[in-house]
């Protein structure tokens, strides 16, 4: 049985996306301890196998917290990386909100899962232990600044341009256009209900105007719900677009167009303004925006204008030229 999410038009006004940069270090946390497959991202856990290896030796407490989070199902604790308040919190806000948590918070929900997922040794001794709380966020901290961090330019570009395109859609179209391909576990039942098939039992939740968060997440291929009355209530879903390895491009194309340009149109399979472009191509705002101006005067991009930014994506000359 699936769970419901019954809402209300007050809800759809409500409703939000929003990127957690420390949801994300807990999403890349499971992948390199590997509870969850690499899939795209094999070649990105390859390059950073050794380094989290030397995370785990030096903070014991990772590989005890996959004990607790990351499971499949509601065997998990909310407190290290609960849904964000605000839409694009910086890490080391997240961060002192974590450390901010009381232990006996902590405990409790350790507690909760541990009796059905129990432990013993050191790991149980790390999780129930006075300092857990501390522990998590030195560990978490050094995860985001050795691993996450150099990369993360990237990584929120696209997961800015997966809330620009959906939050749009959710806005001008409602649920149904903004939830058609969050996931195939995911069903809009009108005339105010979403179904999602999630790995525990289902059961009715109301939002009562309060609106449903919606995060994108780089690292998740499955859909993920927090539906805790003392957090926002938030979907999770892979984020478009979110192949570690650049968009593949036609062997002939860079010959004709240049690289940075056969990339660029490679990456606007989905629209995104100049600044999360130079993000995901490692290059100045200037650069890429030389670029896009020869793209569109060429006619293989279009821009259109939202708010301050100008989202481009590609004309229908630039998909037959991609496509070859």
């Amino acid at each position: 049985m699936p769970v419901t999410i019954e809402v209300t038009p007050q809800d759809l006004v409500a409703s939000r996306f929003a990127i957690s940069p420390m949801i994300e270090t807990m999403h890349a946390h499971w992948v390199l301890a590997g509870r969850f497959d690499a899939g795209v991202h094999g070649r990105w856990v390859a390059r950073r196998r050794s380094t989290y290896q030397d995370l785990e030796r030096r903070h014991p407490i990772l590989r005890a917290a996959t004990v607790i989070s990351g499971n499949r199902g509601d065997a998990n604790v909310d407190f290290i990386a609960p849904p964000p308040e605000a839409v694009d919190v910086p890490f080391e806000t997240e961060l002192a909100a974590l450390r901010a948590r009381p232990p006996a918070q902590a405990h409790a929900e350790i507690a909760r899962v541990l009796a059905r997922r129990p432990a013993t040794g050191q790991v149980r001794e790390l999780l129930l232990g006075p300092g857990v709380v501390e522990l998590l966020a030195q560990a978490y901290q050094a995860l985001w600044s050795e691993v996450l961090a150099p990369e993360w330019p990237r990584f929120r570009a696209i997961l800015q341009r997966d809330v620009a395109q959906r939050a749009g859609r959710l806005a001008a179209y409602g649920w149904a256009a903004a939830l058609e391909d969050l996931s195939t576990s995911v069903r809009w039942r009108p005339p105010g209900r979403i179904e999602v098939e999630l790995s525990f039992p289902g059961r009715l939740h109301r939002l009562g105007g309060k609106g449903l968060l919606f995060l994108p997440s780089v690292f998740m291929t499955s859909i993920g719900a927090c539906l805790s009355a003392a957090w926002p209530y938030a979907l999770i879903y892979p984020a478009r677009g979110a192949a570690i390895a650049p968009s593949a491009t036609s062997r002939d194309l860079p010959a004709l167009i240049g690289r940075s340009r056969a990339r660029i149109l490679a990456e606007l399979a989905e629209p995104a303004t100049t600044t999360q472009l130079a993000a995901l191509l490692g290059q100045s705002v200037g650069t890429t925006g030389g670029h896009l101006a020869a793209l569109r005067g060429t006619g293989l991009i279009a821009g259109t204008r939202t708010g301050r930014s100008v989202l481009y994506a590609r004309t229908a000359l630039g998909d037959a030229l991609i496509n070859g």
